[in-house]
Formats: structure tokens, sequence, C-alpha cells
């Protein structure tokens, strides 16, 4: 089998773009889409992907691809790199163009609205033989475009597929490790954005590194409680896709879901913030999911709970923090 790969990649956002060029210059062959052909026509004439990342050269071997099917024809692996909410429309357009052979690759965070499920089980809906594949881990496409130091993890319920997808994306800068847990995986990927959220409202109110740093932890708890009861591994939320991203996420400037919080916090509307953003918030939505998620479940999230009534107007951000901090005593290593 030949280590150069046919690569077809699906959203030409940030990370969708600075995936194609990681896999580009690794040597595959990488074709990318975007539902907005005006967007490719700037990319194929400039070299650059200026509204998503500005300054970054695209090589000549980075082909545009104006159809789904002229993306994903004889690709040996589909990346998908559309928001949350957009995969389930997006995945059903592309899977008639799909190759039974063809691996999947997901790196979207989120969970869907609605019928509260993780986006593989989303997949599977639509296309129950699907060879599917999710990456996730610290890993902001900014620095991913400039070839910094990156990894991730990839996970399938089948290892074999992560490991034939570990070997096509490794690079001597961006490291892939496996992970079958694909629920926590999943999980973990999704609600850090809520905490991310949580984080940049408690900066924007000028409350400190203390009470970042507490959000973060708790917010771990929160991810293992509804990880734990959803089937996910509870290991996985202290690797890369947990706890890493986590961090990366609570305290770069190149969180969107931070600087959304950000801005809530220094009194913008959360409507307001996230056009102020002027790109998908997956905090936003996964918020609204995961709160759902936790009422079915029965399961205690406050952080969760707290972030969900701030975005909807139900709680002002002023009162949220003491009402976390003024909560009844508890063992700091209770779970449920």
């Amino acid at each position: 089998m030949s280590n150069i790969k046919k690569i077809g990649v699906i959203g030409a956002g940030s990370f969708g773009t600075a995936l194609a060029l990681t896999l580009v210059n690794k040597g595959h062959q990488v074709r990318i889409w975007s539902r907005d052909s005006q967007q490719l026509d700037l990319m194929k004439e400039t070299r650059e992907n200026p509204k998503f990342l500005p300054g970054v050269v695209l090589p000549e071997a980075l082909e545009m691809a104006y159809t789904l099917e002229d993306a994903m024809k004889g690709a040996d692996i589909v990346l998908f790199g559309v928001p949350a909410q957009a995969f389930r429309s997006v995945f059903a357009a592309a899977s008639e163009f799909l190759d039974p052979q063809t691996i999947v690759v997901n790196v979207a965070k989120g969970i869907e609205m609605g019928t509260l499920l993780r986006l593989s089980q989303v997949a599977k809906e639509v296309k129950p033989d699907v060879r599917y594949v999710t990456l996730s881990g610290p890993s902001h496409a900014e620095e991913v475009a400039r070839n910094l130091p990156t990894t991730v993890a990839v996970a399938a319920d089948d290892e074999a597929l992560a490991l034939e997808v570990q070997e096509a994306f490794i690079t001597e800068r961006f490291r892939v490790y496996t992970n079958q847990d694909v629920a926590g995986v999943e999980l973990g990927g999704s609600l850090k954005n809520i905490i991310a959220l949580g984080a940049g409202i408690s900066d924007g109110m000028g409350f400190g590194d203390n009470a970042k740093a507490a959000l973060m932890t708790r917010g771990i708890t929160e991810m293992c409680r509804l990880g734990s009861t959803l089937g996910a591994d509870l290991t996985t939320f202290s690797g890369l896709t947990g706890i890493g991203d986590l961090i990366v996420t609570c305290t770069s400037m190149h969180s969107r879901n931070r600087r959304c919080g950000i801005l809530i916090g220094q009194g913008m509307a959360p409507a307001d913030a996230v056009k102020e953003i002027g790109m998908v918030v997956e905090g936003i939505t996964t918020a609204e999911a995961a709160y759902a998620l936790a009422r079915k479940e029965g399961i205690e999230m406050p952080i969760t709970e707290c972030i969900y009534k701030v975005i909807h107007g139900e709680m002002d951000a002023r009162y949220a923090v003491p009402y976390l901090m003024e909560r009844g005593m508890k063992n700091e290593m209770q779970i449920f």
C-alpha cells in the first residue's frame, strides 16, 4: 500500500485549511472543498485563506474542489472540518460520493442539538457502515498552519483505522497518538469549549488566575461525570483530548470560545459577542446540548448550567461565580 494518500478536505475553515496544508506538505494529494465558491476562487488566486488563516501561504499542490464529488473522487481519506451543527447535512450530502473503503476523519467538536448525539453517532445514523475516525486534541489551527509542534489523538472503534490515520497524518511537527475511546475523545473535545467560555467570562470580569484554574479543574470533573455516564473511559479525560485540549482552549487568545467569553464577561450580550468573533463559537451550542444531556441523565453540572443560563439570559454573569462559590460543601474527589 502506497504511503501517499488521496485526501479530500470538506470545509475550508481555519482547521480544515491547516490540516490540508499539513497533509499536502507531507506529500499527499489533497483537494479542499468549501460551500463558498468565491472563497475557493480567492484561495486559488492568492494562495492564502485570508478570512481564516491570513498570512499563511498555500502551496500550489493544494487543489481546490468546487463540488463534493470532485473533492471525494478516489479519496483514501476524507477529512470533515465543518461546524458541528452542520455536520449531519454536509455528511449526508457527501455520503452519496463516499466509497465504502474510504476512511472518514472528523475534526468537528460538538454535540448535535436536538438529538443530543455525538458526531460519530450522527455519521452512523446517516451511513451505518462508515469507517469513522475522530481527531482531537490541543491544536489551534493558527499554530498547526505555521508548523508549530502540535500533538493530537485519533480514535476509532476499529484500531486498524486509527493506526492508518495516524500513519497518514503524523509528521515531525504534528504528532498523532491513537485511542479507542471514541466517546471520551468526542466528549472531551466538545465539553471543554463550554469551560473555555466560562474561563473567558471569568477573565473578562477580572477574577484572576485562581478563579480560572478552579473553573478548569472543576470543569474536568463535570466532563468526567457526564462522560462516565455516557460510557467513556475516565482516563481519556486526563489525556490530550481532555485536559490537554481544555488547557489550551481556556488559556489561549487563539480560542474563539475564550475570546467570546471575555466579551460576555465585559458586559457584551452573547449574540453580539459571537458576531464580534466572526466565526463559529462551538461552546455556545454545545452548552445548550450538554445542559439538556445533564438534565436528561440526572447529572449535576453546575458550571455548564451557569454558562447555559448566562448565554440564554437567565443569569447575569456577575452572579454566576458567587453562585458557584457558595454551593454546599463536599469532598473534592467525589465525582457523583
